[in-house]
């Protein structure tokens, strides 16, 4: 079979221009998608521009497109918004405008754009795109450019970035700016908490998204809020009783706060607008509860970008340029996305026109395919939050008669209670007795295990650390004690949250149910460790929250520099063997180098790395950053490292070290870690009242099969379910991690933006995947 790998080193850029511009609303991550761009277009050999101020900027032409250099995008990582401006540009919506914008682009030579914005964004440059040709035809008979001008520009290629907070745009799954508009809305969230606690006052919040209701969905889910009012899912008739009873049922079961979150876009199913004040003076009127009104507004907009937002940013980015070096005349203008964990380019136009419908049956009151169409991560995120903020009446409740166990393992993850919580309610809506383990497998043998209730998680979602308490002690030694206890408690399942001592902990009980029949129970596990080390999924619960810890203090460290003279620093992270935080957070934080155990690396590297430093020393460049994972050598310590550097930089930098340690751990959960908690939970609880169900024989669950004991991990575009006996080939036991990871394919990325030469396997990314297939084929991901 013939190799069909593409390296980046068979991809030339030589002779091609590529422009880049921003345009529409600004979102947080636009300047590291262009930095990317930027980057990744001068490495394969391309000029890169940048068109100031949108598409004003490209009709007005003359200082606003500006050849880009490596060092002028050096230090714009960390910035919000677009360092080269965005304006919302009348002229461009005329023919007049875009002749004007043609002109500019041939004289400059540039054929290849990337366009980083909202859809109208996107729609303008590909109808700009369809009259190109038309448009050189015109300059040709006018005079303005020759006959040969326009043979060579002949083809425009497009492609787009979607920059957008409201995360309204189909077929991605993120867009850039999303994540970041979430952290500033729960950073309020929690801080107005206390005060409503305090005052055992209801507030309403306004968030942004006039016709998406991503943000307000998201952002309930990630603080449990009481209500949510969306455009998307307009409530039904009656809903005011309906809210009211539902605020005043919890203040009954002892809460001290009401959050109602609204979309600024909310109605009622007849198209009436629902504002926050009306729904204010509606609370006060019926219930007489002390309310207030909080609008976001801008602040969504404003602030760094989330680590998140950075290296999705920094994928695409490098993923645009691909894209822009294998477009042929005939390729339809792209957007490149991030679908579950992968990018994918999907045709714009297919794209704009299922964005389109969205309004168009949101218009037509067709709600239910208006949420449909938003895509299965939207669909999913209602069903998730349905199933946990209305608390069914017990008469309601299926009654199963079964007991299920939830207990957290190993170290402390931000986002283990977000799962506690979620798995909690969802058991008690299938109708099973839920009991909490406290102390992980230890609290298990010592019997501290008692019944859990849907009052008593209430706010869990943003609290960090373990609220159950959790310990990295193994079953395996005390597992007579164990069955034990399930026998007391009469345990039917078991649901463990936790890191690589859950995943060892859960094959121990496995290996022991020939022994002890009480263990022949369905068993599952979601993965929440900071390290992300957990065979059978790309990402753990907690990952995010720690990343974010990262990229803000490395932040902080560069900026203490700044003023004075080069300085390097040398931050050593978390993650025992797994270099996950190194990696990732080197390339959300603009690392020059990374150190981890899974890349052996030698003095010759360590001196090649710091030749580099020097060499960008002598530039603008005025700070350099190098991670080290805490395991990734024996004998290069963050000391030695950290020594080397000193002495080698004499005279050209000078060096600092920094030991990040347990504040990686620590912090509230980051809105995604809540989501994923929440919504990785909900599916494992759903999965065992199936296995219940299927293993309930004569009056009892007996469940013995390797498929009733699974861990529930994100591969790719979806959550899987796959026993762990058979995950025990993809594990390196040793060093505690799984043998393949997938982020080791973004370490050249990391390098090709810190300006090393290196190789790239770029087959992985992507062949045009349209958009109605892509539904179809991940219809069952979160």
């Amino acid at each position: 079979m013939p190799d069909t790998k593409k390296f980046i080193e068979n991809l030339s850029g030589a002779g091609k221009c590529i422009g880049v511009l921003t345009s529409g609303g600004d979102a947080q991550g636009m300047n590291a998608a262009v930095r990317a761009v930027v980057r990744m277009g001068i490495y394969v050999g391309a000029k890169v521009y940048f068109i100031h101020e949108g598409y004003q900027g490209m009709v007005d032409g003359g200082d606003n497109i500006k050849e880009a250099s490596w060092e002028s995008v050096s230090s714009m990582l960390q910035v919000g918004g677009t360092v080269i401006g965005s304006a919302r540009c009348k002229d461009f919506r005329t023919h007049e405008g875009r002749l004007h914008a043609a002109l500019n682009l041939v004289q400059r030579g540039i054929t290849n754009l990337c366009v980083i914005g909202g859809d109208g964004s996107l729609t303008g440059a590909n109808l700009f795109r369809e009259e190109w040709s038309g448009l050189l035809d015109e300059l040709v008979q006018s005079g303005e450019i020759s006959e040969e001008a326009s043979q060579i520009h002949s083809a425009l290629h497009i492609v787009g970035m979607v920059g957008s907070i409201d995360n309204d745009f189909c077929g991605t799954d993120m867009t850039i700016g999303t994540d970041s508009a979430l952290h500033r809305i729960i950073e309020v969230v929690d801080a107005i908490m206390t005060t409503a606690q305090s005052h055992q006052r209801t507030f309403v919040l306004e968030v942004m998204g006039r016709h998406c209701g991503y943000l307000a969905l998201v952002s309930a889910l990630a603080c449990g809020a009481d209500w949510v009012l969306i455009p998307e899912m307009p409530p039904k008739d009656g809903w005011e009783e309906q809210m009211c009873y539902k605020l005043s049922e919890s203040r009954l079961r002892g809460s001290r706060l009401n959050i109602i979150i609204v979309a600024e876009g909310a109605t009622d199913r007849h198209g009436n607008p629902i504002s926050s004040n009306a729904v204010k003076e509606l609370v006060v009127r019926c219930l007489g509860f002390d309310t207030r009104v909080t609008i976001l507004g801008h602040v969504q907009r404003g602030g760094t970008p989330s680590a998140f937002d950075r290296i999705l940013a920094s994928r695409m980015g490098v993923e645009a340029v691909l894209a822009l070096l294998e477009a042929s005349p005939g390729t339809p203008a792209c957007v490149v996305s991030l679908c579950g964990n992968q990018a994918v380019r999907v045709p714009l136009m297919e794209c704009v026109q299922m964005t389109q419908e969205v309004q168009k049956a949101m218009d037509e009151k067709r709600f239910e395919e208006a949420v449909r169409l938003r895509g299965r991560s939207f669909e999913n995120n209602l069903n998730t939050y349905k199933l946990l903020s209305h608390r069914k009446i017990d008469s309601e409740l299926p009654h199963s008669s079964f007991n299920v166990a939830v207990l957290n393992v190993g170290a402390p993850a931000a986002g283990m209670n977000a799962a506690v919580r979620s798995a909690v309610r969802v058991g008690i809506t299938e109708g099973h007795t839920m009991f909490a383990v406290s102390d992980g497998f230890e609290g298990f043998y010592k019997g501290q295990i008692k019944e859990i209730k849907w009052g008593d998680v209430g706010g869990w979602t943003g609290q960090g650390g373990s609220l159950l308490g959790t310990k990295r002690t193994l079953p395996a030694k005390h597992i007579d004690k164990i069955a034990e206890q399930m026998r007391i408690h009469n345990i039917n399942a078991l649901l463990v949250i936790g890191g690589f001592e859950a995943y060892l902990g859960l094959m121990e009980l496995q290996a022991a149910r020939s022994k002890h029949a009480e263990l022949c129970v369905p068993m599952v596990m979601v993965p929440a460790t900071v390290s992300n080390n957990i065979p059978g999924s790309d990402l753990s619960i907690g990952a995010d929250t720690a990343l974010n810890a990262i990229t803000d203090t490395c932040d902080r460290i560069k900026q203490s520099a700044s003023g004075t003279k080069r300085r390097v620093f040398i931050i050593e992270t978390m993650g025992g063997y797994c270099g996950y935080l190194a990696t990732v957070g080197g390339l959300a934080a603009g690392a020059d180098a990374a150190y981890i155990y899974e890349e052996p690396f030698d003095i010759r590297e360590l001196q090649s790395n710091v030749e580099h430093l020097t060499e960008k020393m002598k530039t603008s460049i005025q700070r350099g950053l190098v991670l080290r994972n805490e395991n990734c050598s024996e004998n290069y310590t963050t000391d030695f490292i950290y020594q080397l550097y000193n002495e080698e930089g004499k005279g050209v930098f000078d060096c600092r070290k920094n030991v990040l340690g347990h504040m990686q751990q620590g912090g509230a959960p980051s809105p995604f870690d809540r989501n994923f908690g929440t919504k990785i939970a909900a599916k494992a609880m759903q999965w065992i009242s199936k296995k219940l169900k299927e293993f309930y024989r004569e009056g009892r669950v007996f469940a013995n099969t390797e498929d009733s004991a699974c861990l529930l991990g994100m591969r790719r575009r979806a959550l899987v379910f796959q026993p762990v006996v058979q995950l025990k080939d993809e594990t390196d036991f040793v060093h505690r991690i799984p043998k393949e990871q997938w982020w080791l394919r973004l370490r050249p990325l990391m390098k090709i933006l810190a300006k090393y030469k290196t190789s790239y396997d770029v087959s992985d990314s992507g062949q045009l995947e349209h958009i109605v297939r892509l539904r179809a084929k991940d219809i069952s991901a979160i």
